[in-house]
């Protein structure tokens, strides 16, 4: 036996097995810790209600977390055409495409919910940074984290474009404004404050900082399209 060979590192493959695993401890453990809230919805969305389930803040964790298994199978339908095609990075590309629409879409729904005095109360503006803040309480500050956290992780992993922070600051202040327009226009019973535009923005630069490792730079292959094969001159 020679004593002198190396032990090689661990495969790729165990490598995402292990991650898969952890980020399924921690879908349990969320699941479990909610699990009394979320099973309140639980009657009217099994009955397919729209009043209890998609307009409430429960109602829609829930259908998330019961689509999600939906979404790893899209996620693997895409990977498997792009591999079939030839494309690199094929997992990465279909991970980032599902995950920014599945991580996103629940938080602006829950964000486009009208108040009590929808359509009765005119629209209010809160424009001094910072004021707002501190009525938001940790569990306010930690949901507008996560409004656009998703988009801001994934969105470099697909596009080279996006992969700097200025751009996903900007592209997060962007995405906030625009929702915070729609609450004064749409006159939803909600404040649109700076302040959900800065923490909001802020969410996403945080998440995109832990996923830079995977950013989708200029110099990898800017299309799904397969390379031709190079003829030899010889």
């Amino acid at each position: 036996m020679n004593h002198n060979v190396s032990l090689s590192p661990p495969p790729r493959r165990t490598r995402r097995t292990v991650l898969l695993g952890l980020a399924v401890l921690g879908l349990a453990g969320t699941a479990h810790v909610l699990r009394g809230p979320l099973m309140m919805s639980a009657p009217a969305c099994t009955a397919g209600r729209w009043h209890g389930c998609f307009d409430t803040f429960n109602g829609v964790v829930l259908m998330t977390l019961v689509a999600l298994p939906l979404a790893v199978l899209v996620v693997w339908a895409l990977a498997r055409r792009r591999r079939a095609s030839g494309a690199t990075s094929a997992w990465r590309l279909s991970l980032a495409e599902v995950g920014m629409v599945h991580g996103t879409v629940p938080f602006l729904w829950m964000t486009m919910m009208p108040g009590a005095g929808a359509g009765i109360v005119p629209g209010r503006v809160s424009l001094v940074p910072l004021r707002d803040l501190v009525t938001m309480g940790p569990l306010g500050i930690v949901g507008n984290l996560l409004v656009f956290a998703s988009l801001g992780f994934f969105a470099p992993m697909r596009f080279a474009a996006l992969a700097s922070v200025p751009r996903i600051l900007a592209l997060g202040a962007g995405c906030s404004v625009l929702v915070e327009i729609a609450q004064y226009v749409l006159r939803l019973d909600r404040v649109s404050s700076v302040d959900d535009v800065l923490v909001n923005a802020a969410g996403a630069v945080l998440a995109a900082l832990a996923s830079r490792r995977w950013w989708r730079t200029s110099a990898q292959a800017p299309s799904d399209r397969p390379r031709p094969a190079l003829v030899s001159a010889g």
